[in-house]
């Protein structure tokens, strides 16, 4: 990594299918980044976009030394974009995390800079309201953080807090001792630990452009954050199977009782069905959800780097020019 510019903050930014609003974003963003009054840089992380949002970043750092752009040979998701932003980010105070989409507004970033002192390493955005969210993914997301609380045994990882935040050096540093392909990057943050504090804003609406995530997008990322902290999950198929066992046995008595009183009747075939269909239910659950996490153990076995660098344009202040 090139030397030679050694900013106090970092602000890294992944990005996918972001060129609506990037001009808008790193306009209102160094406004913020002007205020705080101290040498900064911009990391933009550019994930496989299909549609101009690389040229855009190329555009920003032609008009602004203070900006980097870390382009990856193709799409690898959010949590690793953001992971190789914080691998690029050579800020030598704190390091901010932030997305484009303008829902996080960047003018936060003040008060998070304010909140920050010696004895906090991280300072976290935590959502007050949720403006342009449907009322189920504002369900489902309560529901997620109060599960997560449940089941991530000591990581106890913020509620209605994404990652949005700034962290000191020596955090990032920690954090990026964490190399595991499957990475959630929430859970990350609070399993390093350190002392931190939050505040609270409002989220806006997304600015412009649509967001990548879906339904089945969050599906995943949840069943990610679940797998990746606790083995709850397993630990309750365990039980759940030891019920059943211990329902059945007791089932295999009532049976044999009644047979030896009442005699053998061929009666019950919808019950012995609906039986070996629950049971057969049952199993194919717990073996999926055994699957999940050998499947990520097979990932993590074959040690492949987390992402691949197509051609990376480090920040050199040497020249920038006045946001209008």
């Amino acid at each position: 990594m090139p030397s030679g510019f050694s900013p106090a903050f970092s602000v890294v930014v992944p990005c996918y299918n972001e060129q609506e609003v990037l001009p808008i974003f790193h306009q209102r963003l160094s406004a913020v980044m002007e205020g705080i009054g101290a040498p900064w840089e911009v990391v933009y992380v550019n994930d496989g976009s299909r549609d101009q949002t690389l040229a855009g970043m190329y555009a920003l750092a032609e008009q602004d030394g203070r900006v980097s752009v870390v382009n990856l040979s193709r799409n690898f998701g959010k949590e690793i974009a953001l992971t190789a932003g914080l691998d690029h980010a050579r800020g030598t105070r704190g390091i901010i995390v932030i997305d484009a989409d303008l829902q996080d507004p960047p003018e936060v970033i003040a008060d998070l800079v304010a909140a920050w002192t010696d004895d906090v390493d991280t300072v976290y955005a935590r959502r007050n309201t949720r403006e342009g969210e449907t009322i189920p993914k504002r369900l489902t997301a309560w529901m997620f953080y109060r599960v997560m609380k449940r089941l991530g045994n000591k990581v106890v990882i913020p509620p209605d807090t994404g990652d949005f935040r700034l962290m000191s050096r020596r955090l990032v540093d920690s954090l990026l001792l964490l190399r595991e392909r499957h990475r959630f990057m929430k859970g990350l943050f609070a399993w390093v630990g350190f002392p931190s504090r939050a505040v609270l804003y409002d989220r806006a609406p997304r600015s412009a452009g649509k967001s990548s995530f879906n339904y089945w997008s969050l599906r995943n990322f949840a069943l990610e954050g679940i797998t990746s902290f606790s083995v709850l999950p397993l630990q309750l198929s365990t039980y759940m199977g030891l019920g059943i066992s211990i329902l059945a046995v007791c089932y295999g008595i009532w049976i044999v009782g009644c047979t030896l009183l009442f005699g053998n009747r061929v009666a019950g075939y919808p019950s012995l069905m609906a039986v070996i269909l629950f049971l057969g239910g049952i199993q194919l659950m717990t073996v999926g959800l055994i699957g999940e996490y050998v499947g990520r153990i097979f990932n993590e076995t074959k040690k492949r780097p987390l992402y691949l660098v197509e051609a990376y344009r480090p920040a050199q202040e040497k020249k920038h020019t006045a946001q209008p």
